[in-house]
C-alpha cells in the first residue's frame, strides 16, 4: 500500500539513464511522474536522469522535449523539482533547468525535510578508489574543459560522448564491484563535513540501507523495467518524517 500523494512531503529517484532505446524506462518515468510527482511537494532528482547529455542545446531533440515537457507539467502543478548533476548529466545547465521548471543544486546538498536534515548527492564523487574514474571526473568537471567542450559542434560532441561510453564499458568489465563503489572513508568525510546523520544518493546501482556508527544511508536503484526481475524505484518523506523505499509498481518496500 502506497502512501496518499498528499501526505508526500519528498520524492528521490536517480539513476533512470533515460534514452529512446529503452521506453520502457521512459514510460515508467512518465507514469512516476503522473501518478507520485505531481502530488508531491518536492520531488529531488538525484543524478543520472539522462544515459548522457550533450549541452543544453540538445534540449530541442523531440525526446529530450518530451521529457522536459513532463518535468514541467509537475513543476507547473505546484511540485519543486530539485537537481544534483550525475556522471552522465553534469552538462545540464540553466537553460534546461529553466525549460524544464527546476533548480540546480550543488553536488553536495543538505536541506531539512519534516523534520529530518539530510545531504543529498549523487554519489560518483565518493568512489575514490577508483582513480582513474577520479582523474577523468577532476578534467571533465572543471568549468574551462566545459566550456570548450560545448563550444564544439553538437554531432562532434555526441561522438566524444559515444567514445567515452564505449570505454568506460571496457574498463567497467575489469573493474571489481568494490572499487566502483563508494568507499566509507569518504562518505563518513561528507557526513563530518555537513554534520547530517542521514544521507540519501544513487550512483552505485546497489540499492539498500547502511546503517554505520549512528549514521543512515540511502542508496537509490537504478531504473531498468525490462530487466529481469525489474529494477527501479525511489525514497518518500512523508510529513511525519519517515522514510520509505519505494519499489518500481509503487509498492513499499520498507
Amino acid at each position: 500500500m502506497t502512501l496518499p500523494d498528499q501526505r508526500v512531503c519528498a520524492l528521490f529517484i536517480s539513476d533512470l539513464h533515460l534514452q529512446p532505446a529503452h521506453p520502457r524506462t521512459t514510460e515508467a518515468f512518465f507514469d512516476f511522474l503522473a501518478r507520485h510527482a505531481a502530488g508531491a511537494q518536492q520531488l529531488y532528482l538525484l543524478g543520472d536522469l539522462f544515459e548522457y547529455w550533450a549541452g543544453d542545446d540538445d534540449s530541442s531533440d523531440p525526446y529530450h522535449q518530451s521529457i522536459i515537457s513532463a518535468l514541467r507539467r509537475v513543476s507547473d502543478g505546484g511540485t519543486a523539482i530539485y537537481w544534483i548533476a550525475g556522471n552522465r548529466d553534469f552538462l545540464v545547465g540553466s537553460d534546461f533547468a529553466a525549460a524544464a521548471g527546476l533548480s540546480l543544486l550543488p553536488e553536495i546538498h543538505v536541506t531539512e525535510i519534516a523534520g529530518q536534515r539530510i545531504v543529498l548527492l549523487h554519489g560518483d564523487a565518493q568512489c575514490t578508489e577508483d582513480t582513474g574514474y577520479m582523474t577523468f571526473r577532476a578534467q571533465v568537471r572543471q568549468p574551462a574543459w566545459q566550456q570548450q567542450f560545448v563550444a564544439m559542434p553538437l554531432a562532434q560532441r555526441k561522438a566524444i560522448i559515444a567514445g567515452m561510453r564505449e570505454n568506460s564499458r571496457k574498463e567497467q568489465s575489469g573493474k571489481s564491484y568494490e572499487i566502483m563503489d563508494v568507499t566509507q572513508a569518504a562518505i563518513a568525510q561528507v557526513f563530518a563535513d555537513t554534520g547530517c546523520r542521514l544521507m540519501i544518493h544513487g550512483h552505485t546501482h546497489r540499492p539498500a540501507l547502511h546503517q554505520v556508527d549512528g549514521t543512515r544511508r540511502y542508496v537509490l536503484p537504478d531504473w531498468e523495467p525490462e530487466a529481469t526481475p525489474p529494477r527501479g524505484g525511489w525514497i518518500a518523506i512523508d510529513a511525519s518524517g519517515a522514510i520509505r523505499r519505494h519499489s518500481l509498481d509503487g509498492s513499499i518496500i520498507d
